[in-house]
């Protein structure tokens, strides 16, 4: 029996970041080594605090927690978020089931169907499937590999406003492009937020990966819309532990605090394991922290440097998080990554990579784009740019005998 299903679902866009994990999962059984650099899943170690945390949890039974979140977690982060001078007060933290449901809460506690978001794309996929979920549309304006992913102008932000406008969602540092809005770029956002008494979602969930000296620039602190802003968190990239699904949603909004809260009860509670992990990372050593941002400067350089030096290849260098968007000498990269894990190897190994196409929704954009997480070491890091270079030889050679 062919049941009818929900609309919301048919328009839900797949990952492009899992959506070619078949396939990936098909070469490996074939004996293919994968070196898999589509997906923000670090390799590095989880701090050691959050594994004592886990072997010595003294409860007799694991119960449900405040919906909000432990509150020791949350004067906890509280403490975190005044090492970068966000000054916030523990009832302006809310802890949720990762960083995705802290976007998906923030939608549907501020967002009416129809109600539109501004968002700089390329961007990350899965902001549209929240956005569909609260029934809000996703407005794009496009930023280029040209320009390094800046910031498009200020007018072609007023272009797009209409009634309908509710909010501007940046990501910064940025998923996919790395990139890293400047002072004077978010200052720009702040005028248009207070001109058009907008929402602004700042979703800053890299903000221990920022390669300039340049301080760290977050909504927070921005004057004169502290009321209007919704600060997205998660742990896991920070402390290499996506697996335990804590997140935050911070804003001084009352109103809307009460209106998320709404949702948290409904969901019941963040996990419990998870936020104990959560408050004892949040201890980690600066020799930790260190460690781990010098390692993904090291393959910033490393991988970005290698695409460059291989023909026909681009990337920009990204400032911040541990992803970068390369222009490929590819006429579709969807295509090309697909056939990567189908049929092309290269000394028993190949690479997988998210299409950018999946982080536009401008129809064309993207299409001879690849996002690329530098998350493997140095060593395999060589390995796979290898393997890309020989790819791109046959993949073209392939294609050139074909049109003959």
């Amino acid at each position: 029996m062919n049941m009818k299903v929900s609309q919301r679902g048919e328009i839900m866009p797949a990952s492009p970041i899992r959506r070619l994990v078949p396939l990936a999962n098909n070469a490996v059984e074939r004996g293919v080594k994968v070196y898999r650099l589509n997906i923000g899943q670090p390799d590095l170690p989880t701090p050691p605090q959050a594994f004592e945390a886990l072997r010595h949890i003294d409860r007799k039974v694991l119960e449900y927690s405040p919906s909000d979140g432990l509150l020791s977690l949350r004067k906890k982060l509280k403490e975190y978020y005044s090492r970068f001078n966000i000054e916030v007060g523990v009832e302006d933290i809310i802890v949720t089931s990762g960083g995705s449901e802290a976007v998906l809460f923030a939608f549907m506690a501020c967002l009416d169907p129809g109600d539109e978001i501004i968002v700089p794309e390329p961007a990350y996929a899965n902001y549209m499937a929240f956005a569909i979920s609260a029934g809000a549309k996703i407005v794009t304006i496009p930023s280029t590999i040209e320009s390094g992913f800046a910031l498009p102008p200020l007018e072609e932000f007023e272009k797009l406003i209409t009634p309908r406008t509710r909010g501007i969602l940046i990501c910064n540092p940025n998923n996919p492009t790395g990139y890293l809005y400047t002072m004077k770029e978010m200052l720009q956002i702040r005028d248009l937020v207070k001109k058009h008494n907008l929402w602004l979602f700042s979703d800053e969930v890299y903000r221990e990966f920022c390669y300039t000296g340049a301080p760290y620039i977050s909504a927070f602190h921005l004057p004169g819309i502290e009321e209007q802003v919704v600060l997205i968190d998660s742990v896991s990239k920070r402390y290499n532990e996506c697996g335990i699904r804590i997140g935050a949603l911070i804003t001084k909004n009352e109103h809307l605090r009460k209106n998320v809260m709404k949702f948290c009860q409904a969901r019941l509670s963040p996990p419990l394991l998870g936020q104990i992990v959560a408050e004892a990372s949040i201890d980690a050593s600066p020799e930790y922290m260190l460690e781990t941002y010098t390692e993904y400067v090291e393959r910033r350089n490393f991988l970005v440097d290698g695409i460059n030096r291989i023909p026909g290849c681009y990337s920009p260098i990204p400032m911040g998080a541990f992803y970068t968007v390369a222009k490929l000498p590819v006429d579709d990269a969807d295509k090309f990554c697909e056939w990567c894990l189908n049929e092309f190897e290269y000394e028993g190994a190949t690479i997988f990579m998210a299409p950018a196409s999946g982080f536009y929704t401008t129809p064309g954009r993207g299409r001879n784009e690849v996002r690329l997480a530098y998350v493997l070491c140095k060593e395999d890091l060589a390995k796979a740019l290898k393997v890309l270079e020989e790819a791109l030889k046959a993949y073209n050679a392939r294609n050139d005998r074909d049109s003959n």
